[in-house]
């Protein structure tokens, strides 16, 4: 390399200083934030969203079948 700095090291350094000259409130306002996104995309995943189709049809092709047939549904008027 010339010596150049690439895009990713750019964009990483722009971020990097910008966390790290955050003022005390900044840095709370994203740690909310992140425990929130944790709860959301963990906690309510495991209990809410479970896996339908792992869980009521034994292979992958049962599987597939299943949502093919749901894709391709006619609703009734």
């Amino acid at each position: 390399m010339n010596g150049q700095p690439t895009l990713v090291n750019k964009v990483f350094r722009f971020y990097y200083d910008g966390f790290r000259n955050m003022s005390q409130w900044g840095k709370k306002v994203w740690l909310i934030i992140l425990i929130k996104l944790f709860i959301i995309f963990a906690i309510l995943k495991l209990f809410f969203f479970q896996d339908f189709l792992r869980k009521n049809y034994e292979n992958d092709n049962q599987r597939s079948e299943y949502v093919l047939d749901q894709l391709t549904k006619i609703p009734r008027e």
